[in-house]
């Protein structure tokens, strides 16, 4: 990166509490669902079962807390989706049962859908003339503060005792708590509003938009290959040490501190992103495939296999990632980021939901031939999507008010 801290002090605000709030993030999503099949002692299917219960509440509060946002202010907004993540968190410390996990870890999935839609116009605001690109940093940032929590979660997997995965959610919520009152420091952004004479919900009428949330949500599924299946995979049918959770990891944020912003500076159309989304699904193809190979032969031949897919599964990371990026905002009206960015938050609550029990159900408990579904479902949705996107450029007028269209064939 071309320096180590943003221009501007909103940015570096926006930064900080990024900062604070994926160091909780990399506790939880290194050991995240062990804490819960290991501590608790929930099934696996269960667990699974209960996650994508959650993504599919997400769903929900997304596209309301982006228009909340565009309507009432972003800070506030935002701040109220991490004191609620913060202390539904801490609640996991009481799961004992099923149904006391689904009403946790729904109402944190939430939270965390309804903080990604109210902090876009935040990054639209202060993230300078392409926020794209801040958003790419902002992800650099991210993967700074999951190293440092992946860290801390590979000691508590090592120790493995009710006292080490209790402390693990307690840190998390602190983290996500503190996340919070940093964001407090930003100047108050000034309530958008949708535009005058247009319609109130734009965004769930722009079909190409929707169509390329869907395809990015399907792929967004890659995500928890990293958090999910590798660890469960790792612990179940590989001779691979356990701390190799861990590191798989820090293999992966390492990688993406590194070069996150440079492929989303080479990312700047949507021509550009219907092929980075291409290469993507390639890539996590060939990354299953790895991870397959690497049950039922030695240690050191499972260890280097797993890493293998790791760093190729990571690129496909940061090609995906600049894609999403660059098209959920270049395809977003000011007046409306918020709402847009609410409804391109459905993919990853798509993930949230359909991920987890859909890689358990193939790669963990079919096994092998299951990883190669997944990397063919990869591919696949890598294909569509310059086909989605084209059909998005074409119907541009759609997302315009109606001032910006007859401004616009005036001036043509």
């Amino acid at each position: 990166m071309p320096h180590l801290m943003p221009d501007t002090g909103p940015q570096r605000v926006i930064a900080a509490s990024n900062f604070a709030y994926t160091i909780g993030s990399g506790l939880y999503l290194t050991a995240g669902v062990l804490y819960f099949t290991q501590d608790v002692h929930l099934p696996a299917t269960q667990v699974g079962l209960g996650l994508g219960i959650a993504g599919f509440v997400s769903l929900i509060v997304g596209i309301g807390a982006g228009h909340l946002a565009d309507t009432y202010g972003a800070r506030g907004v935002y701040v109220g989706t991490l004191v609620v993540r913060a202390l539904a968190t801490a609640g996991f410390v009481l799961v004992d049962s099923f149904w006391p996990f689904v009403l946790a870890v729904c109402t944190a999935t939430g939270a965390q859908a309804a903080g990604l839609a109210a902090r876009s116009p935040l990054i639209r605001r202060y993230g300078g003339d392409r926020p794209q690109e801040f958003r790419s940093y902002l992800r650099a940032v991210t993967n700074i503060g999951i190293s440092f929590g992946a860290l801390l979660a590979g000691w508590v997997v090592q120790v493995g005792t009710h006292t080490a995965y209790q402390l693990l959610v307690i840190g998390t919520a602190i983290a996500i708590g503190a996340s919070a009152a940093i964001v407090l420091l930003l100047p108050p952004v000034v309530p958008v509003g949708h535009a005058a004479g247009g319609p109130r919900w734009i965004a769930l009428r722009d079909r190409p938009y929707l169509v390329l949330t869907a395809l990015d949500g399907v792929m967004a599924i890659q995500f928890k290959v990293l958090t999910v299946a590798i660890p469960l995979w790792l612990v179940a049918a590989t001779t691979a040490p356990h701390w190799l959770i861990s590191g798989t990891m820090l293999v992966n944020t390492v990688i993406v501190i590194a070069f996150q912003v440079r492929a989303g500076r080479a990312i700047d159309s949507p021509a550009a992103c219907g092929g980075a989304y291409r290469r993507a699904g390639v890539a996590f193809l060939v990354s299953c495939a790895l991870i397959s190979l690497s049950a039922g032969v030695p240690t050191w031949a499972a260890a280097t296999l797993l890493i293998a897919a790791v760093v190729i599964h990571t690129v496909g990371e940061l090609w995906h990632s600049a894609a999403g990026f660059e098209i959920s905002f270049a395809l977003a009206p000011e007046h409306a980021t918020g709402q847009y960015l609410g409804v391109f938050g459905l993919g990853a609550g798509l993930a949230e939901a359909l991920g987890p029990g859909l890689l358990i159900s193939l790669c963990i408990t079919w096994g092998r031939p299951g990883w190669y579904i997944v990397g063919a479902l990869f591919t696949l949705t890598g294909l569509a999507a310059p086909l989605a996107i084209r059909w998005a450029e074409r119907h541009e007028h759609t997302r315009q008010t109606p001032f910006e269209r007859t401004e616009k064939a005036a001036s043509g």
